[in-house]
Order: C-alpha cells, then structure tokens, then sequence
C-alpha cells in the first residue's frame, strides 16, 4: 500500500506502510506484531541513540505504527483503505504530547476546553517499560479503591487478582476524577516475553462533576460510546449529525476475565498538571440488578440506532424529493409568469 502524506509548513513527509515499517505481513498475528514493536522499540529508543537523531525519528515511526496495528478497528480501517480511511475516521488526530513544545500545547489545551475532540497517543517509554517488565504493579483487591496523583505522560499500574467465582460473575474496573483531570484508563495481558502489552483503553469523559472511564467484563457484549464520532459529524454536517449520535457506540474487544492477576493502569493525560484519580475494581455479583439494567439499557440503544439508520436513509430521499418538488414549483412558475406577459 502506498505511503500518505503528511500535511505541514514544512515539505510534505510520506508515511509508509506500518505493516512495512513493523517487517511484519498483512496475515501476522497480535502476538508477532507486538514482538516485532518490541524489538524495533529497544533497537531505536533514543535513550540507546542518544547522537544519533535518525534512530528517534524511526522510534516515532514504529510507534506510529504499532498504534495502528494493535489497535482492531484502527487495523481494519487500514487494511480497507490505507491512511485515508484512518482520517476520514478522525482516527488520525492523535498528538503526541512528548512532541509538542509549550506553545502548541497550550493551543491543543485551548482547544480541548472548547470542546474540540483531541486525542493523545500513549507515551512509547510508558508501553516500552510495560512490555519490558519494568513497571512497579501495585496490588488492587477486589472491593478497594486507590487514589493517587500520576504525572503527565506517566502511568501507575495495578494488579487486579481475580478468583474462579469472580471471574464468573464479572469484574468493572473504574477510575474517576473529582478534579475532572484528564487520563486514560488501560488493561495489559501478559506478554510472553514476561512484559505486558497494551490490549485495550478507555479515555477519561466527563460525567456530571467528575471524569470518568470504566472497562466491563460481564461475560456479554459490552459497549462504549466514543463521543469524538458524533463531534466529527457535526462539523462535517451540522444538519445531519442528530443521525449520527448514536454511531459513537462501539463493541468492547474484551467481554470477560480468567481467573489470575490482571495488570490495569491510570495514565495522566493532562496537558500540564498531574492527574488526580481514584480506581477501584468490584465484583459484578454485588451488582446483577446493575448489570442486568446495563445489558437492557444498551439493548434499547442499539435497537434505536438501526431505526435512526433507517430513518435517515427515509429523510434523506423524503428531502431529495422535496428539493425536486420544490425547483419544479420554482420553474413552473417562472414558466406562467412567461406566458401571461
């Protein structure tokens, strides 16, 4: 697939194809993609390069393209259209802080608190150090909460151990912020290198007076809502986006948990500051009426998706037949005006 060009003031750079730049085929699995991410990570860390100003541009470059490929739906919209479907998506308005000078964040900051969608990339020494193994993992029994203060562009990880009737039941892992601080939320699965690697994340949002973001292993199909898709559509057609509301909605990749000791962590995403936080992990089966309104709510959302999708293919050609009457009336009455002169 070809490379795409990134836009600046600059001369335009080509990105290439990640799957090239990972030396890894279109048919590799997570596994060899995260291996592959492993190895070209240690050999380009700048901290091994330190004179040597190539090997930090080609760091980026597999991060880049590790957080394409190990994302599912980022993969998937990649492997259908290359880098014009990640765009088209907004999938690729991702900034990396590490990046960007104290001017531009203080303008991404700006922007933020205006409402428009900015999306961070996950620091590449923070998923280095999980894969590695370096990482101090603090323990989280079920029923407990930690809070704490997490620099930006840092994560503090956790270590959640489940039993068999847990597991069962279903754990939530939640984090929330009285001080409506920015973070994401993150879950690792062992690495079989003895590290951890990145398998899902959820970004903080508000929620009345507090941010919040929580993963669900309920043993059903649970959904989040991305709120940046309906954000999108509205700037792209304002008229329109009241379809779109509901299209943010998107399946989990994980519905459950084994039993064992899973690795969480909260990492700080504010622009500037630390971020302040609580976690906490609970057992479902203190909540089955919960879980059961959960299961049902979301029901109820999908089901009125699919008629808004229907319902717009209905509008959309009941508005193209009004258009249609409407310059009929337009030209017919031009046309007596004509013959009565």
């Amino acid at each position: 697939m070809s490379g795409s060009k990134l836009e600046g003031p600059s001369a335009p750079v080509v990105r290439r194809d990640p799957y090239e730049v990972l030396a890894v085929t279109r048919d590799s699995s997570d596994q060899e993609i995260k291996t592959a991410y492993r190895k070209l990570a240690l050999k380009y860390h700048p901290d091994k390069n330190a004179n040597n100003p190539e090997a930090s541009e080609l760091f980026k470059e597999v991060a880049y393209s590790y957080s394409i490929l190990s994302d599912p739906e980022k993969r998937r919209q990649y492997d259908m259209a290359g880098f014009e479907a990640l765009e088209a998506e907004g999938m690729d308005m991702e900034i990396d802080l590490s990046n960007l000078g104290t001017v531009n964040t203080m303008f991404a900051a700006l922007f933020s608190k205006l409402g428009v969608p900015i999306k961070t990339t996950i620091s590449a020494n923070v998923l280095e150090e999980a894969l590695n193994g370096t990482v101090t993992v603090r323990p989280l029994p079920i029923g407990t909460s930690v809070s704490g203060k997490v620099e930006k562009q840092n994560a503090h990880f956790f270590g959640v151990t489940i039993s068999d009737e847990q597991a069962e039941a279903g754990i939530v892992v939640r984090v929330t912020s009285a001080a409506q601080s920015k973070f994401k939320l993150l879950y690792f699965e062992h690495d079989v290198s003895g590290g951890y690697g990145l398998a899902l994340q959820e970004d903080s949002e508000k929620a009345g007076k507090v941010t919040s973001a929580g993963m669900y292993f309920l043993h059903f199909q649970v959904y989040r809502m991305d709120s940046t898709v309906n954000a999108l559509a509205m700037a792209k057609d304002p008229e329109a986006a009241f379809f779109k509301r509901l299209e943010g909605l998107q399946p989990c990749e994980v519905s459950q948990l084994n039993a064992g000791t899973h690795i969480f962590a909260v990492y700080g995403d504010n622009f500037f500051k630390p971020a302040s936080y609580t976690i906490e992990a609970l057992c479902a089966k203190t909540y089955e009426d919960t879980t059961h309104n959960l299961q049902d709510i979301e029901a109820q959302i999908l089901r009125k998706r699919n008629e808004l999708r229907q319902f717009e293919t209905e509008y959309r050609k009941a508005l193209a037949r009004f258009q249609e009457v409407t310059n009929r009336y337009s030209q017919e009455k031009q046309s007596v005006s004509l013959s009565v002169t």
